[in-house]
């Protein structure tokens, strides 16, 4: 039975730092995925699916929900261990249902938990608008990179009260405080996880 444990959390949240530090200590039993990492390495293996999501990226298409959902259950169903740690997904109410649709059908995989790493609007602003300075250095307007996060944050905060009340409701959401330094965050969600596995 594989677990399967969701990541949430704004842009500069730092959940993919933590899922990634947290898969690398314990190789043996958990992986992570990202949505556009599985999306890519399902191209990468050249079948059917990977060729029609390949189809999608090439005409600058957003890949369908039922194509996204089913590589991430052919990911989940391939992974190399029981644990599975999956970052920025869903992102919207209909992604959400169509996983919860499957999971509920398939017999191998449990959603154990979803994890919101939270952080304000502002710490995430200030990490993601940090980071864009040191790559540019100057380069940009940064006006340009706030509307860029401004856009990423709506997509993310849209849909975040309904996800939210459905994995509550569920008895699935674990909320951790993603504000303090990573140490901290890491270490309470590894202990989370180590023990729901």
């Amino acid at each position: 039975m594989k677990k399967l444990f969701l990541l949430i959390g704004a842009p500069g949240s730092g959940k993919t730092t933590d899922a990634s530090l947290i898969a690398g200590k314990h190789s043996d039993k958990i992986v992570h995925y990202s949505t556009g990492d599985m999306l890519r390495e399902e191209v990468a293996s050249g079948s059917e699916l990977g060729q029609t999501i390949e189809d999608f990226i090439a005409k600058g298409a957003l890949v369908p929900l039922n194509i996204i959902v089913d590589t991430i259950i052919s990911a989940i169903n391939q992974a190399p261990v029981d644990t599975v740690l999956i970052d920025g997904y869903p992102r919207s109410v209909e992604q959400m249902k169509a996983l919860d649709e499957i999971v509920e059908k398939e017999e191998e995989i449990e959603l154990t938990s979803v994890i919101e790493v939270r952080v304000s609007e502002q710490v995430a602003k200030d990490r993601i608008l940090g980071r864009v300075a040191e790559a540019k250095a100057g380069e940009e307007r940064s006006d340009d990179s706030i509307e860029v996060f401004h856009d990423r944050m709506k997509v993310y905060t849209d849909p975040l009260e309904q996800i939210q009340e459905f994995y509550t409701n569920n008895g699935l959401l674990k909320v951790i405080n993603g504000e303090r330094e990573l140490e901290p965050i890491v270490a309470e969600m590894e202990a989370f996880i180590l023990e729901k596995m």
